[in-house]
């Protein structure tokens, strides 16, 4: 079955910058897409970014420019680059991958267990 560890999470000052990491296990679907979600307190989960099988990556608005969604060669590992961070961006942060052939953050259905970044 499909596993998803994310890890780098941690605190940062506003400004700053931090890098996520996904390791994606079990995950064998011939059109592999991959992405990132948050949720903050009392808030719904936001669809941040996320890539397709052929590379084609999709942001939120709100990190336009500011963060960057990639994967190793492998596709074994998924990673989120944050820069210039906001207090806004405080959430929980989880991996998560579809098993559909459309990448869309709608058909993100399969989820790791989070990592917090914090921003202040």
């Amino acid at each position: 079955h499909v596993q998803l560890v994310e890890s780098g999470g941690g605190s940062v000052q506003t400004g700053g910058s931090l890098g996520l990491s996904c390791a994606v296990s079990g995950y064998t679907y011939s059109r592999p897409c991959l992405g990132w979600f948050r949720q903050a307190p009392g808030k719904e989960r936001e669809g941040v970014a996320h890539i397709a099988s052929d590379g084609l990556t999709t942001y939120a608005d709100s990190v336009k420019g500011r963060f960057t969604i990639a994967k190793d060669n492998t596709g074994n590992i998924l990673y989120l680059e944050m820069n210039n961070l906001k207090p806004e961006d405080t959430a929980m942060y989880y991996c998560a991958a579809a098993v559909v052939a459309k990448c869309r953050f709608r058909y993100l259905e399969i989820w790791g267990q989070g990592t917090q970044v914090t921003v202040s």
